[in-house]
C-alpha cells in the first residue's frame, strides 16, 4: 500500500516474483528510501515550475527525459533488446492511456496543493485499489482489511475537506482544484494498478516500465494543441532534473524488489510525507494544517496495518504450503 507519482511503480513490485530475487533486506530497504528521496525531490522540481508549463507538457518532459536512464540502465545489465519484447501491446496501450492521465492530473494537483498535503491525498491510491481489487480481479477482501480502507479514506477526507469546502466560492479555488484532481489521479491510478497486475503475470518488470515511459511521452503529445509553450533555460532544467529523477528513482525502486519483499520495503514509502513536509516548508512555505497532520496519520496508520496484515497472512500461507507439501 503505497502511493506513487503515477501506478508505473507498481509493476516494480512485480519484479519482487522475478527472477534473480536475492534476500538482503538492508540493501533493499536502501534501495526504497532512496528511491522515495528521489520521487520526493522529482515532484519538488516539477511544483517549481508553477504555471510556468501546461500539465500535458510537464507530462511529456517528466516522462521523455525519464527514458534516458532506463535506456542507460537496461542497456547496462543486457536486457534493452528484450526489453522490447511483448505480446499484448493493446494492454501496454490502455495501461500507458490511463497511467498518464493520473499523471496528469497528479502533476496539476501537485502544483496547486502544498507539497506534503499532494502526497498524502495521493495515498488514497492504494485504498482504492484494494477496492477495484476486489470488485474486478474477485480477490478476497476480509474485514479487517475494508476497515482498514474505510478508516484511511476517512483520513484521506479529513485532509481534503477544508480545501473541498473552498468550492463554495466557485470554481475559482486552485487548491479545491488540486484536490478533486489528485483524488481522481488516485482513482485512475488505481485501475492502471490493477492493469498493471495483469501483465506482471506475463511481462518482465523492465518491459512494463519501458512502454508505460514511451507511451506517455507519445500520448502525452496529444495536448499540443491545447497549448505548449517554449520554456525557458531554467524551466527546463527543471523538467529534465524531473525526467532524469523519474527515471532514475524507478530504477532505483526496481532494483529494492529484488533484494526484499514487498511487505518489507512498503512500510518505508511513508516516509515520503516525512521528506514532503520538511521539503515543502523549506522551499515553498507550506506550513501544515492540524487536519493536514490528523489526516495523515490516520492514513499512513491504516497503510500500515494492511501491510503487516497482509505479512502475516503471507507467512501463514506458506506454512500451509509446506505443511501439504509430501515429504521424503
Amino acid at each position: 500500500m503505497r502511493r506513487s507519482d503515477s501506478p508505473e511503480e507498481a509493476a516494480a513490485a512485480g519484479s519482487a516474483t522475478a527472477v534473480d530475487h536475492v534476500s538482503r533486506p538492508l540493501v533493499g530497504i536502501i534501495y526504497k528510501l532512496t528511491s522515495v528521496a528521489i520521487f520526493v525531490a522529482m515532484s519538488s522540481l516539477i511544483k517549481a515550475t508553477g504555471d510556468a508549463l501546461p500539465t500535458g507538457q510537464i507530462v511529456f518532459y517528466r516522462s521523455a527525459f525519464a527514458i534516458v536512464p532506463i535506456l542507460v540502465w537496461l542497456a547496462f545489465r543486457g536486457e534493452l533488446r528484450g526489453a522490447w519484447k511483448t505480446d499484448h501491446l493493446g494492454s501496454h496501450f490502455w495501461r500507458g492511456l490511463i497511467g498518464v492521465v493520473s499523471m496528469g492530473l497528479g502533476f496539476f494537483g501537485l502544483v496547486h496543493l502544498p507539497l506534503p498535503d499532494s502526497i498524502a491525498i495521493g495515498y488514497a491510491m492504494p485504498l482504492i485499489a484494494v477496492v477495484f481489487a476486489a470488485l474486478f480481479l474477485g480477490e478476497v477482501v476480509r474485514i479487517y482489511r475494508w476497515s482498514a480502507v474505510i478508516v484511511g479514506l476517512t483520513g484521506v477526507l479529513i485532509i481534503s475537506w477544508p480545501k473541498l469546502s473552498l468550492l463554495d466560492d466557485g470554481l475559482s479555488s486552485g487548491e479545491a482544484l488540486g484536490v478533486i484532481a489528485v483524488l481522481t489521479s488516485a482513482a485512475l491510478g488505481a485501475v492502471a494498478m490493477i492493469l498493471v497486475r495483469k501483465l506482471v503475470l506475463t511481462e518482465r518488470t523492465h518491459t512494463i516500465v519501458l512502454y508505460f515511459s514511451l507511451s506517455a511521452a507519445l500520448l502525452s503529445l496529444a495536448t499540443v494543441p491545447f497549448g505548449w509553450v517554449v520554456p525557458d533555460l531554467t524551466t527546463l532544467a527543471l523538467m529534465a532534473g524531473a525526467g532524469f529523477c523519474g527515471g532514475i528513482a524507478q530504477i532505483f525502486l526496481t532494483q529494492s524488489y529484488r533484494f526484499a519483499d514487498v511487505s518489507t520495503i512498503a512500510p518505508f514509502e511513508y516516509t515520503s510525507i516525512l521528506l514532503g513536509l520538511a521539503v515543502g516548508y523549506v522551499f515553498f512555505g507550506d506550513v501544515p494544517t492540524v487536519s493536514m497532520l490528523i489526516g495523515t496519520a490516520i492514513v499512513v496508520g491504516a497503510g500500515i496495518f494492511v501491510i503487516l496484515r497482509e505479512h502475516r497472512l503471507g507467512l501463514e500461507r506458506k506454512k500451509q504450503r509446506k505443511v501439504m507439501t509430501p515429504q521424503g
